[in-house]
């Protein structure tokens, strides 16, 4: 209910389906925007155990993407959202494309066709976006196109939307031909705050008296946080250069820590998982089921919440005639 003219109005949110949900970025942006999600599906158990910690009434669906059918949901879905796998199109791979067996663009395509959403929402890394994805762009455009759809691919940066962090994303919209001209990209770039400012309450929890020192020196947002795969990667902030980058910010990034630093710690602190997930943009109390490092590859993996969020509410603008809802 909304309070509008006088009087209380019940507002039908709009219904978003989440594909590779992971642990919950994009989800909670959308949210934030305003969707209610009929459906998140999920393969990873860990992920998938995040999302119902946090959101016990979530319809959490886990699976692989490959053996979903998204039939039963034709023609109650708004939006579809997702974050398809990212290492056929990442630099720090082969980027073999649609020739890498866990490109999951098809499989995305498939369930737009399925559940005929008003709009799809996809993100992916920076990779996608070189010249020599160009023909493969194209034709995911040409194959929505058939469906009754028009799109666009366009780089964001996090740190655009107010995260205190580089993250450059891949990211495509598509929304059904009479309503896509109605879209406008998110066009109010908030600039973050300094990662001193943002992790300084939690860095400060158990009572470090070197904290004001400390926050001083972090007077700069991070390097993208890096998540790593089953195969490849710790619980560490990213490559050597990634690792330098942090440590121009007064953090430690070879590894993450078990909690807060305390009285009489010297040097340079680690982060813990939840500080990792506030550079992310995740909200306070949302929490990461696993051990350390799986945990934080939900974290490093994630579409950071705020970035979603104002793509959400592009969207929903669009598909209500260009206008705010109420």
């Amino acid at each position: 209910m909304r309070y509008f003219s006088g009087k209380y109005i019940s507002v039908a949110k709009l219904k978003s389906l989440e594909i590779c949900a992971g642990g919950g970025g994009q989800a909670v942006g959308l949210e934030q925007a305003g969707f209610e999600h009929i459906a998140l599906v999920e393969i990873e158990p860990l992920a998938c155990q995040t999302l119902k910690k946090n959101r016990p009434d979530w319809n959490v669906i886990q699976g692989d993407l490959r053996q979903f059918d998204a039939s039963p949901f034709k023609g109650q879905v708004d939006v579809l959202a997702g974050g398809v796998p990212c290492p056929p199109f990442s630099i720090a791979g082969k980027q073999l494309g649609h020739l890498d067996d866990r490109d999951l663009f098809p499989e995305a395509i498939r369930i737009a066709k399925e559940c005929n959403p008003k709009a799809i929402i996809l993100e992916n890394v920076r990779g996608l976006l070189s010249p020599k994805f160009k023909s493969y762009r194209k034709q995911i455009i040409h194959d929505l196109k058939k469906l009754g759809y028009s799109g666009d691919w366009r780089l964001l940066n996090a740190s655009d939307f107010g995260v205190p962090q580089l993250r450059p994303r891949a990211i495509l919209v598509a929304i059904k031909e009479e309503h896509f001209h109605k879209f406008n990209w998110p066009s109010k770039p908030q600039t973050p705050k300094p990662v001193g400012e943002v992790l300084y309450k939690e860095m400060a929890s158990l009572g470090w008296e070197s904290v004001e020192e400390w926050r001083k020196k972090a007077n700069g947002i991070a390097p993208t946080l890096v998540g790593g795969s089953k195969k490849h990667g710790g619980a560490d902030l990213g490559p050597t250069r990634a690792r330098k980058a942090w440590l121009e910010l007064s953090v430690d990034g070879s590894g993450l820590a078990d909690k807060p630093p305390m009285n009489g710690f010297k040097g340079n602190p680690k982060l813990t998982l939840k500080m990792t997930a506030l550079i992310q943009g995740f909200p306070d109390d949302w929490e990461f089921v696993g051990k350390k490092t799986p945990a934080y590859r939900q974290v490093g993996n994630a579409f950071p919440p705020p970035v979603a969020a104002a793509i959400g509410k592009e969207i929903i603008r669009a598909l209500k005639n260009g206008k705010e809802s109420i």
